[in-house]
């Protein structure tokens, strides 16, 4: 695959059913920026659909040093007249941080019929996520999301697999750790 060949753009799932991607996936593997705790664990994220049903509410968490860290924040369709699914997730930063809008992009690349694995991208190729909605995903649908990922101009040799508990550990409904600027730095390289 020659370099300008590799750089086109990238095709995304179209069509996407946000009640039915809600819900919470587990992060099976990653492209972890420089940022992202080496130690993170059990990494998920949760989508709920708001009240409006064209924002998801995004809660992410992993345990780092055995301690859960998480971030909340919106995402919605970059384009509301697109069927594709390219979306842009807003975080709310913590109060300790400069009040400023942290976009990212987040573009399903890959989603299976029954909503069961899905491959995340965007557009800067940088930053690339495996989810599942079990901690376990079979080595043939992985590699098949590897394969995916390759053809649309990733590296897949910067993939990082996440360790994964089974049973996933619970959510504390009132974290004490609002530690969530390395999910901005990971999503954004910021």
């Amino acid at each position: 695959m020659g370099n300008g060949e590799s750089k086109r753009t990238m095709s995304v799932v179209r069509g996407l059913d946000l009640r039915r991607y809600a819900g919470r996936w587990y992060e099976i593997a990653s492209i972890p920026s420089f940022f992202q705790p080496r130690d993170g664990v059990n990494t998920r994220a949760t989508y709920a659909v708001n009240a409006d049903g064209s924002t998801v509410h995004v809660l992410n968490e992993t345990w780092s040093g055995g301690k859960r860290v998480a971030i909340e924040g919106a995402a919605y369709k970059a384009d509301p007249s697109s069927d594709e699914a390219k979306f842009k997730v807003k975080f709310f930063v913590p109060p300790f941080l400069p009040i400023i809008p942290v976009v990212g992009n987040y573009w399903v690349l890959c989603l299976d019929e029954d909503y069961q694995f899905a491959l995340i991208g965007e557009p800067t190729r940088q930053y690339l996520w495996i989810l599942c909605r079990q901690t376990r995903m079979d080595d043939a649908t992985y590699n098949e999301l590897l394969d995916k990922a390759e053809e649309e101009g990733y590296d897949v040799t910067k993939l990082h697999k996440t360790p994964q508990a089974d049973p996933p550990p619970e959510s504390d409904a009132n974290p004490t750790d609002k530690k969530g600027i390395w999910w901005i730095k990971s999503l954004f390289g910021k």
